[in-house]
């Protein structure tokens, strides 16, 4: 697990330059605080930081072939990298170390570009190819580790995180007027946009191979939806779900260095303890987040976690997370983020891997069971769409106009609001957006609209179902939440601020082969009449008791809302004033000014919208104002801008 960076001169044979390539190595420093290495060579330059897992004797890199003609640089873990050693060796390749990257560049000698098919785990890697004079990028199946990239005509440069690029004088830092529309719509950046103008993601399942004709991008994989032809019956699914789902927990805990899990105390992160502690000989060390403050007690989630800590007997520790640190640790979310998602959980995300860090080098997640097995309410609310497509056009409007002037019910005017689109892909993207279709044209000025030239949603949506195979309306919504919520929101957030503490995070659900099981499985294994994740929830019904099983869904709650009423009140309206919205010129000053006002009286929750436009100005602070510098240990809540 590391960071990784670089550049390529594709066009001219201008040799690189090693002080970019150490600013850029510097800038990604807290990811791998064990080690670093670079390649150097003409016009190539490779860079790696090292968290070290496994092989913390022999696993350095770059990583080299035999002759030295090909060099990698690799983030990630490769959990079937054992089976692949033994297949090469037996081929006549020769090791060098006991790691998991070297069998990609063994992988490569034999397939080439296709080395990506045999590989299950996950992985960002850049490979230069000497002979070729080609430079291979490489994006795990579901993007759980991020890769960027700038094209300046010339030349490529490349990193596991936007900041690293910006440290090239040559790369501009200009918003993407485009991708922060897209922000304001669905509370994150949609791949292969970044809020950077010039600066793109590669997207997961996907290759880029960059060589003296340019930059060319090749999709490797993708999620099918079509019924698995056995896996006709829950019995038989289960049957087939159990084993690969225990291996895929097994696989994740291969490491050389002390390691835990986070434990919410929901279905999938007490799933996940539940395996692990059947394989581990100690207790898992735990860690799960609570709330201090007065009053935020009902959103905090302890004691489900308490309850399967006690329950397998781990070492649990906690964390506790009052108002201050939400004022004090936003800036440096933000800054470890690259761009804002506008998420009220994402300080107590970096809390507890904070606390975890300190403990462990590595824990296990239960992230993506939801977009597996259909775990969020909106996955039943959209199969009342073609009731509400049957209604008169108008009927539909004029509900959710109306439900807007109800007070609270927050959840039930979101899906009157979405299922009043008909338009499938635009009702998708207002399943509890950021600001609504309707609400946003309030919300920009006439600049920022200049800006966009009037466009307010981009294509994402329509490109993903116009090319899913999944057939009916729970499949078709969860290949999209594959293909954008988890991995451009969820995971974004989870490598970054993990690895903001120096802790790897590995996610047992999103093994490529358990997602395609699941992708496989009939939609009413997943959403029952309203019951949602019923199948998960039957195999998971030997180890965890109902109270778990059967607990309603929160999420990641978090009191932010009530905070922006008090103790956060000023923090906000310091951040959101009339002065800083005009200043910036792409809001509506009076707009912003209500959202404040309405959510303090308590006339009306705008906690997602408040947060959103708090990390917004926050972005542009850290990244648009002011050059950040690269000090990635400074003190918690000190500014980073330069």
């Amino acid at each position: 697990m590391c960071g990784i960076c670089g550049s390529v001169h594709y066009a001219t044979p201008t040799a690189a330059d090693p002080g970019i390539l150490d600013a850029m190595l510097q800038a990604i420093g807290h990811r791998g605080p064990d080690d670093d290495g670079r390649y150097l060579q003409g016009p190539v330059a490779l860079g790696m930081r090292r968290l070290s897992i496994i092989d913390l004797a022999t696993g350095q890199q770059p990583i080299s072939n035999e002759d030295r003609s090909l060099i990698l640089v690799f983030n990630g873990e490769i959990y079937n990298y054992r089976e692949l050693r033994r297949r090469l060796r037996a081929a006549g390749h020769r090791f060098r170390s006991e790691g998991d990257g070297e069998v990609i560049v063994h992988l490569y000698e034999e397939h080439g570009e296709d080395c990506v098919q045999h590989l299950r785990g996950m992985f960002g890697f850049a490979l230069w190819d000497q002979r070729r004079q080609r430079l291979l990028l490489a994006r795990d199946r579901m993007g759980i580790k991020p890769l960027y990239y700038a094209d300046t005509g010339d030349r490529l440069l490349f990193g596991s995180e936007i900041k690293s690029l910006l440290q090239d004088p040559k790369v501009p830092r200009q918003p993407d007027y485009r991708a922060m529309s897209e922000y304001l719509s669905l509370r994150y950046v949609p791949a292969p946009l970044t809020l950077f103008e010039g600066i793109r993601a590669l997207p997961p399942g996907f290759t880029a191979t960059v060589d003296a004709k340019g930059l060319h991008l090749r999709r490797y994989w993708d999620l099918s939806y079509r019924a698995h032809p056995e896996l006709t019956t829950e019995a038989a699914a289960l049957e087939a779900l159990e084993p690969l789902f225990r291996e895929s927990v097994r696989l994740r805990l291969m490491s050389d260095v002390p390691f835990g899990a986070f434990l919410s105390g929901g279905v999938d992160s007490s799933a996940v303890v539940a395996v692990m502690t059947e394989y581990l000989d100690a207790p898992v060390k735990t860690f799960a987040v609570g709330y201090a403050d007065q009053g935020a007690e009902r959103f905090s989630e302890l004691p489900y976690a308490r309850q399967v800590a006690r329950q397998f007997g781990t070492d649990h520790q906690e964390v506790m997370l009052r108002a201050d640190d939400f004022v004090d640790l936003s800036e440096r979310v933000i800054w470890h983020l690259d761009q804002p998602i506008a998420d009220a959980a994402l300080v107590a995300y970096h809390r507890v891997c904070e606390a975890a860090g300190r403990e462990v080098k590595m824990v296990l997640t239960g992230e993506g069971g939801d977009e597996l097995f259909a775990g969020y309410g909106r996955y039943a609310g959209e199969r009342l769409a073609p009731l509400c497509n049957a209604l008169p056009p108008a009927l539909t409007r004029l509900s959710a106009s109306a439900s807007r002037l109800l007070p609270g019910l927050r959840r039930p005017k979101l899906m009157l609001q979405a299922l009043s689109y008909r338009d499938e892909a635009q009702r998708l993207r207002n399943w509890f957006p950021l600001f609504d279709d309707r609400r946003k044209p309030g919300l920009l000025s006439a600049d920022f609209l200049d800006l966009v030239a009037g466009e307010l949603t981009g294509p994402a949506f329509h490109e993903h179902l116009a090319r899913t195979d999944a057939d009916g309306a729970l499949h078709r919504m969860l290949y999209v939440d594959n293909k954008v919520y988890l991995p451009d929101c969820l995971l974004a957030r989870g490598d970054k601020l993990s690895m903001a503490s120096s802790l790897e995070a590995r996610v047992p659900f999103l093994d490529h082969q358990l997602v395609e099981l699941a992708a496989s499985l009939p939609a009413h294994f997943k959403l029952k009449g309203w019951t949602r994740k019923h199948l998960l929830k039957q195999l998971c019904a030997k180890w965890l008791p109902d109270s778990i099983l059967h607990r309603k869904k929160e999420g990641f709650p978090v009191p932010v809302g009530v905070w922006l009423r008090g103790p956060a009140r000023d923090f906000a309206h310091d951040l959101l004033g009339p002065e800083t919205i005009a200043r910036r010129g792409l809001f509506d000053a009076g707009f912003v000014a209500r959202l404040l006002d309405e959510h303090a009286r308590g006339s009306e929750d705008h906690t997602s919208m408040i947060v959103g436009l708090i990390n917004l100005e926050l972005w542009h602070r850290l990244y648009i104002d002011a050059a950040p510098t690269v000090a990635a240990n400074a003190p918690l809540g000190q500014s980073r801008a330069a």
